[in-house]
């Protein structure tokens, strides 16, 4: 019995031994995974890091997205310029073409103009299209000087301007040769012009809106009996500067009355009448297209020159881009 009990006592030391040996293993997984967790942190921090470091895609990417629908956009970030890189594919009937652009706060410029991109506006905020015409009679002596400066012949040649590399990928009007291939004949309100096919039927909805509207407002259907000619596409700069008209892309046009009724309908034909003072010519002695025209074409991506600080109340422009943008939050030309 004295040997049992010996037997009995030692085979429980032996279990006791094996409970606590189990329980300072099962004490001590969780500090060993502690420190193999502990072990990962730094590449993690790394890695949330680089994520903080990098800006997310552009947020305005949409409105080009939106603006031209039958484009493919695709971003990848360039960590040696620190810039989004946007990829933008042109489908066509054979195949299909790509360039590249870098957003540069908007004015997807190519890598090769990144250096000078200070030469550029941004393609979607360099003015507030949406804004309402401002009164000349409003007009202070320091808006007065800075519009004078604006429209003066040295200004307009040395000032920066929209950069083009999206556009002459977009409208193949790299050079006269490889545009006019893409430009076709169109009628519009009966006159006859040349556009780019790819805003021929765009301008077509505007056609379609501006005779519907004619049934019922007098006001346009005497707008559409006056008008006496209709030009669009022209291989042209812009009067007095550097830069390439967006007539030459064949996505512009200017319409002109038979009678201007004494009123000035351009800028730079008031400052040769008027001088300096072309600015302070009264929206009243400005001539306008109806307002209702003026809102079709803006409904079918055309912006109108009439809102520009040195206006041209005949002219409109395919800018779908422009009209997406006016029509969101204006609060994103503060953030940049």
């Amino acid at each position: 019995m004295a040997r049992l009990s010996i037997i009995c006592a030692i085979i429980q030391n032996v279990k006791l031994q094996i409970v606590k040996k189990s329980f300072l293993i099962f004490l001590f997984i969780p500090l060993f995974s502690a420190c193999s967790k502990k072990a990962a942190l730094p590449a993690s921090r790394q890695e949330l890091a680089a994520s903080k470091k990098r800006p997310s895609e552009p947020e305005l990417l949409k409105v080009f997205k939106e603006s031209y629908p039958d484009l493919l956009f695709t971003s990848q970030y360039d960590e040696e310029v620190n810039e989004w890189k946007i990829t933008v594919e042109l489908p066509g009937e054979e195949e299909s073409i790509s360039s590249d652009f870098y957003w540069c706060n908007g004015s997807l410029l190519p890598f090769s103009e990144l250096e000078n991109k200070d030469k550029y506006w941004t393609l979607l905020y360099h003015y507030d299209y949406k804004s309402p015409l401002k009164d000349p009679a409003t007009f202070t002596q320091e808006e007065i000087e800075a519009l004078t400066k604006f429209g003066s012949n040295e200004n307009r040649k040395s000032d920066r301007g929209t950069p083009m590399f999206f556009f002459d990928f977009i409208y193949s009007s790299q050079n006269q040769l490889s545009l006019e291939k893409h430009i076709v004949k169109a009628s519009f309100l009966g006159k006859r012009l040349n556009v780019h096919e790819r805003i021929k039927a765009p301008l077509k909805k505007v056609e379609d809106k501006i005779l519907l509207l004619s049934k019922s407002d007098n006001e346009v259907k005497d707008f559409v009996d006056g008008l006496k000619s209709c030009d669009a596409y022209y291989w042209r700069e812009i009067a007095n500067t550097n830069r390439k008209s967006f007539h030459s892309l064949g996505i512009a046009l200017d319409l002109l009355p038979k009678r201007y009724g004494g009123k000035d309908v351009y800028w730079s034909w008031a400052k040769d009448k008027s001088g300096d003072k072309w600015m302070l010519t009264p929206l009243s002695q400005r001539w306008m297209p109806p307002q209702k025209v003026i809102e079709a074409f803006e409904e079918e991506g055309f912006i109108w020159g009439g809102k520009w600080l040195i206006w041209d109340n005949m002219h409109f422009e395919y800018h779908p881009e422009l009209i997406n943008f006016s029509r969101i939050d204006s609060g994103y030309r503060l953030q940049q």
